[in-house]
């Protein structure tokens, strides 16, 4: 079972790298994909929330 800090930074990479897919979705004009990212998106911020990290310095989005 992993641990809480595991977990956490399993969620940041995964965080970040919806973030980049994200802008280059936007970028490109791909609203279906945008939208679907965002979902992801919002679910990994809740998740880092619920772990007690600071969003400040790595959401990028600010949604």
């Amino acid at each position: 079972m992993p641990s809480g800090v595991e977990v956490a930074k399993v969620a940041i990479d995964d965080f970040k790298k919806i973030q980049k897919y994200m802008f280059l979705a936007k970028e490109e004009g791909a609203t279906r994909t945008y939208a679907e990212l965002k979902e992801e998106y919002f679910s990994l911020k809740a998740i880092l929330q619920v772990c007690g990290v600071n969003l400040t310095d790595i959401d990028r989005i600010k949604e």
